[in-house]
């Protein structure tokens, strides 16, 4: 019984430095092409990094990694930076609680000609949603809540964190309606693309951290979605709709990450494909 216990005991530690060890990976850097609607004639495709889930607090998430992390986005040279949400962490294990100025402070140093976009998440509004404003707004980053600006043939529509009950699709909906071009929906949570209508056709998210442990056969305890695995991680296409779901940098709860790594997104957004000859003569 006794080495049992002791092979139970080295087995939970081993699993616990594997986790620990996976959370401080540098992000993968995922890649993906999306075609839109009514992209503009003669607009040059743009290309897009999407980062979420920073959850700046110790031990996994230093603003010293973050500043890491901000020069590895700068290297991808992106035409625009857009930001998912929950910048903030004050998980019950954290070593170490940033205040908002020092978790945000890193993203000051993001290079992107088409400006830094973000709108908050759940964790930003349970800190302090003025305080994550001020911080946000002194390093140059533009904050949405259910609000829209343009960004070169862009329609940026910023959804209010939908996981607290603050997002507003009329209000998105209303702002869009009179205005032309493509439409990119960036919301902290996924839960809010089946609320928008057809004209919002690309979503960017995260929150789910695409679970954060994900295990063989088992697959993802949680994924703090109200729809289950629908939208849980990754590129998903719903008819002419894409929707991308970031697994974050941070952690949340526990600073582990298991079978769902840290990423990132380098988008590239394009008009649709010329049709073939043969698709072009029918």
């Amino acid at each position: 019984m006794k080495r049992i216990l002791l092979f139970g005991l080295f087995l939970g530690l081993a699993l616990a430095g594997y986790g620990y060890w996976g959370a401080l990976r540098d992000p993968i850097v995922r890649r993906a092409t999306v075609e839109m609607a009514d992209w503009p004639k003669g607009q040059a495709p743009l290309h897009v990094a999407l980062l979420s889930d920073l959850h700046v607090a110790g031990p996994d998430m230093p603003p010293e990694r973050l500043a890491r992390i901000v020069t590895q986005v700068n290297a991808l040279k992106p035409d625009l930076v857009l930001i998912a949400g929950d910048l903030v962490s004050d998980k019950r294990v954290s070593t170490h609680r940033y205040s908002e100025a020092e978790a945000v402070a890193p993203l000051g140093g993001l290079r992107a000609r088409l400006g830094v976009v973000a709108v908050l998440g759940n964790h930003d509004h349970w800190r302090s949603t003025a305080g994550i404003h001020r911080a946000l707004k002194a390093n140059h980053v533009t904050v949405l809540s259910n609000s829209v600006t343009r960004r070169a043939g862009l329609i940026l529509a910023g959804a209010d964190d939908d996981f607290t009950g603050r997002a507003d699709p009329a209000a998105l909906a209303k702002a869009v309606t009179p205005l032309k071009g493509p439409v990119v929906t960036l919301s902290h949570s996924p839960d809010i693309v089946p609320k928008l209508a057809g004209r919002f056709g690309l979503i960017l998210a995260g929150h789910t951290h695409c679970g954060q442990i994900a295990l063989p056969l088992i697959g993802r305890p949680a994924t703090m979605s109200r729809h289950g695995d629908r939208f849980a991680c990754g590129l998903i296409r719903e008819g002419d709709r894409t929707i991308v779901v970031s697994a974050g940098l941070g952690t949340s709860l526990l600073p582990v990450r298991i079978g769902a790594p840290p990423d990132l997104w380098l988008l590239t957004l394009t008009g649709p494909a010329a049709p073939t000859t043969a698709a072009a003569a029918r």
